[in-house]
């Protein structure tokens, strides 16, 4: 039996999810068997999910809270929490963690911080900054307020555009956060239109540069393609934007591509971006139409071209996982997760195969 985690948006924003569920299908029988199996930890709003990379331990951005919080796995299909939460900010939205597994990088829509996690040996959480035996004593036992707080982007971001006469200036919304092959971690801020890279200094972070994005493209979530281009895509102009490192490892834009060639601007707001094992395709979802664009991966990773567009088979498609030869779509508004079937030889999204129950999904991941 294969399982999943699933996070979902629960009563403190406006929705059904009682705490991280489990999904899990027959192995048998295939993808068309997945459903939702209760709730693994109760917890509220664990809107995203990350995994650590080797050990049975999983991280939850509890976005009404403003905190994180670290679950360890307990039995088959149960999480106990592995110390308490740890405030992050306002609407934490994303997290990413390291491939060493030793930081957390947490991305807050609220307030646009990006805060960084120190990662203890069993996984437990642990706030930089602050001593790590101490902090942890904190985390597990509460002894102290020590592991209250993290430290917090220390450089605020600013909007590089300028305000139209009459505007209201506008807010920073960090939204995602990707690590880089040389260590380096990129961010998106979604308010302010900028993709930033970041380099690990002591026990903070610290800017290394940024890119600017046009104004008003929105940029949310990122991929790193096996080419090392990373792509990025928008919520408010439908677009996949196509970065590269130069030599001196500064990062530019090399391409912009509609999401769809139908794809419309202000209706559609496009949420996750996948890619598929081999790099040969990204996976977009559109909010608002429901539908999955897929675009092909051409040259060395810098060219996009779009490929095709299907239904969803749910209602807001917020985060797709491929699995099995299909995509796996939550949709939040539908309550209900898709399985959709990709082609065997395009990899383009076909029909919708099965459809599951699930509490306000909001993102899945592969549980060990």
């Amino acid at each position: 039996m294969t399982r999943f985690w699933v996070g979902g948006y629960g009563a403190d924003m406006d929705g059904d999810a009682e705490g991280i569920g489990l999904l899990s299908v027959d192995d048998g029988r295939g993808p068309s068997t997945l459903r939702y199996r209760g709730v693994a930890a109760g917890v509220a709003s664990a809107s995203w999910l990350a995994a650590h990379p080797t050990l049975d331990v999983v991280y939850a951005a509890l976005e009404g809270e403003g905190t994180v919080q670290a679950f360890a796995r307990s039995g088959e299909s149960e999480l106990r929490p592995l110390g308490r939460p740890l405030r992050a900010g306002d609407g934490v939205c994303h997290l990413s963690v390291s491939p060493g597994g030793r930081m957390l990088v947490a991305s807050c829509y609220g307030d646009g911080r990006v805060v960084r996690f120190g990662i203890a040996d069993d996984g437990a959480l642990v706030p930089a900054g602050v001593d790590k035996a101490a902090a942890l004593r904190a985390a597990l036992f509460g002894e102290t307020d020590a592991a209250d707080g993290a430290d917090a982007d220390p450089q605020r971001a600013r909007d590089p555009h300028p305000t139209p006469t009459g505007d209201e200036p506008r807010q920073s919304h960090a939204h995602a956060a990707v690590f880089l092959r040389d260590g380096r971690i990129a961010t998106t801020d979604l308010g302010f239109d900028l993709v930033r890279i970041w380099r690990a200094s002591g026990q903070a972070l610290a800017l290394d540069h940024e890119v600017v994005l046009p104004r008003g493209t929105g940029p949310r979530h990122m991929v790193l393609h096996p080419s090392g281009h990373l792509h990025v895509v928008t919520e408010y102009s439908c677009e996949v934007f196509t970065l590269a490192s130069a030599r001196d490892g500064s990062w530019g834009l090399v391409s912009a591509t509609p999401a769809s060639p139908i794809a419309q601007v202000g209706v559609d707001f496009p949420a996750e971006l996948a890619v598929s094992r081999d790099g040969d395709t990204l996976y977009t979802a559109l909010r608002g139409s429901n539908t999955l664009a897929a675009l092909r991966v051409r040259g060395g990773g810098e060219v996009l071209e779009p490929l095709a567009l299907a239904d969803a088979g749910v209602d807001w498609p917020r985060h797709h996982l491929v699995y099995d030869g299909t995509l796996l779509v939550s949709g939040q508004r539908s309550g209900t997760v898709s399985v959709v079937d990709l082609d065997e030889r395009t990899g383009a999204p076909r029909d919708v195969r099965h459809v599951t129950q699930a509490p306000t999904p909001t993102v899945i991941i592969p549980a060990r």
